[in-house]
Parts: C-alpha cells; sequence; structure tokens
C-alpha cells in the first residue's frame, strides 16, 4: 500500500510565496516521475511540473519562472516552490508519482495525494 500525502497549501496574498511538500510513504522501492497537478472546479486537472527521478525539471508555462519542483529520493519527498503568486493560481494542488513496489519491482503504480487547497488573495 502506497499513499502521497501533500502539505504547505494555505491563504497568501498576491505576490507572496509558498512551497508544497508531497510525502511518499509504504513498500517503496523506488519513485520514478514525481509530478504536481492542479484543479480549479470545473475544469481539467492541468499538469503543473514534472521531475524525474535524476532531478529533471519540467513546467507548465503559466508557472515557468517563479516555480520550482525539486525531490529528495531517500526521503521519498516531493516540493513545489512558488513564488509570485497570483489569484489565477488558485487550485487544488495534488502530487502524482510513479512508484515502483517492494512486492513487484516491474510494476509502475500511479498514485495520487489527496491534494491541498492554494488560495491567493488579490
Amino acid at each position: 500500500q502506497v499513499q502521497l500525502v501533500e502539505s504547505g497549501g494555505g491563504l497568501v496574498q498576491a505576490g507572496g510565496s509558498l512551497r508544497l511538500s508531497c510525502v511518499a510513504s509504504g513498500t517503496i522501492l523506488s519513485i520514478d516521475a514525481m509530478n504536481w497537478y492542479r484543479q480549479v472546479p470545473g475544469k481539467q486537472r492541468e499538469l503543473v511540473a514534472t521531475s524525474t527521478k535524476g532531478g529533471s525539471a519540467n513546467y507548465a508555462e503559466f508557472v515557468k519562472g517563479r516555480s520550482t519542483i525539486s525531490r529528495n529520493n531517500a526521503e521519498k519527498t516531493a516540493y513545489l516552490q512558488m513564488s509570485s503568486l497570483r489569484p489565477d493560481d488558485t487550485a487544488v494542488y495534488y502530487c502524482n508519482a510513479g512508484v515502483r513496489m517492494t512486492q513487484n519491482p516491474a510494476l509502475v503504480v500511479n498514485v495520487w495525494g489527496p491534494g491541498t487547497q492554494v488560495t491567493v488573495s488579490s
């Protein structure tokens, strides 16, 4: 059983910063990609940032230059540092990862966290 839990969301003024964390737990052998998504009610969930196992990062255009994704493989944790936040960044932010479990290393399990709310006031 593998679980992801996000934290760090909250209310912030426009122009402010937040650091989101995602911790994976369970009988994990390794984690491939770790990703951050966000979703606004009535809209499709969208990819915010991706980090490969080696730490290479890719970003959606709407956060490029003001967000940084990072990870600590030993601690099975991913982070999303966001700055210069805007009201349209308001969304539920979800952690997502491809996880290999010790019981079956050949299978990559796609796991989602429950999400953390980010609200940016104008």
